[in-house]
């Protein structure tokens, strides 16, 4: 059947069968899905403004926690979530190579979309607020735009709208450390501009305070309330932030996906030598940022300036150089372990969701309520067990069902119709 809607060109690949698996994506999704997790985690147990300023913990941060927040910095903080967004573009334009293979139409993609928002809104306010899903599906609502265009082209917007971007949370973020907490701040020029950056810090913090007295009081019904009617905003102001990121990782990730990445045609050596390039630069600048925080003393402002403000391009580097290595390791990763980790990601909406749920359970006082009495190393450990947790499960599952549960309830809502579970 013709294509309705699909993109031209010459160059376009052919597309896969409706019942084929990229391997590499599934193997690449399932160490994000568990990385993303590594990276919550501290804002799972502790305050949420303690995600990017150790300040905020509650329980003591000693220097080997400094230097657990210096190594996370570099190693995990918007990598994994980079590499999930990545993928999320590749399955984009994979999805949807299998619905013009079909005669099916991008609104299609626009019914999954749209049943995403609706999950993300869901977690946002009832079970977690550092819900990605949200703007994941507005982004993608202007990515499936994009999905005609030729694959030169969608990488050239993606890579000079990263690079705007980076620029434009850089202007926004790294002067206001420098207004708020060096001397610069306290010329008078400054003074109304220091102050307000002060009181927004004392904002956030004590909005942190109240959410962490509900969590920790157990007061469900409370803490979801609270959300509703002080955090309801935060979505959409997300989708506008992140959006600067989010829209060019996507892009690219669909001309990468195009060019042959994920499938096999980058020869071995070359995603090796340029994976590693990408991970030593980028790892090496975030490292250097990192310290530069720390000689501040993990400032507010500071942290906020190294994360949002002056990583993006670092981590640009270093995502799409963990992408190519991982495309390189993941034929031979056909161990035990590796076939768990794929599984994990094959059942990664299911995964990301199903950990917040535990997250629940594990820090809220109407159960376990460990909510601010661990330490960064405590609070990795539960992370690492949780992760233990996704390999355990995904695996014997999708030996028996054909989807994770989340997979096939939204697979169910997107076509209109019930499919078959069970193998």
């Amino acid at each position: 059947m013709a294509r309705q809607d699909g993109p031209g060109g010459a160059d376009e690949a052919a597309p896969l069968g409706g019942q084929n698996r990229i391997a590499s994506l599934d193997f690449i999704r399932g160490l994000a899905v568990m990385g993303i997790l590594a990276a919550n985690i501290v804002a799972f147990g502790q305050p949420f403004s303690a995600y990017i300023y150790p300040g905020a913990f509650l329980a003591p941060h000693g220097s080997v926690s400094d230097w657990g927040w210096i190594a996370q910095f570099v190693l995990i903080d918007g990598k994994m979530r980079g590499l999930f967004t990545l993928l999320f573009g590749a399955g984009l334009y994979l999805f949807m190579e299998r619905a013009w293979a079909r005669g099916d139409t991008r609104w299609l993609q626009a019914r999954r979309l749209f049943w995403l928002l609706l999950f993300g809104l869901f977690h946002f306010f009832f079970i977690w607020r550092g819900d990605i899903l949200t703007y994941y599906a507005g982004v993608g609502f202007v990515v499936l735009l994009c999905l005609g265009w030729r694959a030169r082209t969608q990488m050239t917007v993606g890579l000079a709208a990263y690079a705007l971007g980076a620029l434009i949370y850089a202007a926004m973020m790294v002067p206001l450390h420098f207004i708020a907490e060096t001397d610069l701040g306290k010329q008078p020029a400054f003074a109304e501009t220091r102050a307000s950056l002060v009181a927004e810090q004392d904002r956030v913090l004590s909005e942190d305070a109240v959410d962490t007295r509900l969590t920790i009081a157990g007061d469900y019904v409370g803490l979801t309330r609270h959300r509703f009617e002080v955090h309801g905003a935060e979505p959409l102001a997300n989708l506008l932030l992140f959006s600067l990121e989010t829209f060019p990782l996507m892009l690219i990730g669909v001309a990468l996906y195009r060019m042959g990445l994920f499938g096999g045609a980058v020869p071995r050596r070359r995603l090796l030598v340029w994976g590693w390039a990408g991970v030593l630069v980028g790892g090496l600048l975030h490292l250097l940022i990192a310290l530069w925080v720390k000689g501040t003393g993990f400032a507010y402002w500071a942290t906020l300036a190294a994360m949002i403000g002056m990583s993006p391009l670092p981590r640009l580097a270093m995502v799409v150089g963990l992408a190519m290595l991982l495309v390189a390791w993941a034929p031979r990763a056909g161990d035990w372990l590796g076939q768990r980790v794929s599984a994990a990601g094959r059942a990664a909406f299911t995964n990301y969701l199903g950990t917040s749920l535990v997250m629940l359970f594990v820090f809220h006082g109407w159960a376990l309520g460990l909510f601010g009495r661990l330490d960064r190393a405590g609070l990795y450990a539960v992370a690492l067990l949780t992760c233990g947790l996704m390999l355990l499960w995904s695996k014997p599952w999708l030996e028996k069902f054909r989807y994770g549960p989340l997979e096939w309830l939204w697979r169910c809502l997107t076509y209109g119709r019930l499919f078959p579970l069970r193998r």
